[in-house]
């Protein structure tokens, strides 16, 4: 798998989601067995793995550059009432 692996530092982000894309296909079609399908999911997740660390690494540059692309946590917003009647019930 080392080879593998150093063959996908080369390829682009692209490159690497098409030939996911491959894979996946090949597995749903049934047509390549057993065995092989499960050095194609072997593969598959290897390439999975390379693509988030490539888009995790670029979301760090990203924030780096511009901090205020990180996303803020959501607040709590005060209870707001419905509009409409202010005696009618939402239960009845």
């Amino acid at each position: 798998m080392a080879i593998k692996k150093s063959k996908e530092s080369e390829k682009t982000l692209e490159e690497l989601i098409a030939r996911l894309e491959a894979i996946a296909n090949q597995i749903q079609d049934g047509e390549a067995g057993l065995e092989k399908s499960i050095e194609l999911y072997e593969e598959g997740q290897a390439i999975a793995q390379e693509c988030t660390k490539r888009l995790n690494a670029a979301q760090k540059k990203l924030e780096t550059i511009n901090p205020n692309l990180i996303e803020p946590k959501p607040q709590s917003r005060p209870y707001q009432d419905l509009p409409g009647d202010e005696n009618e019930t939402l239960f009845a």
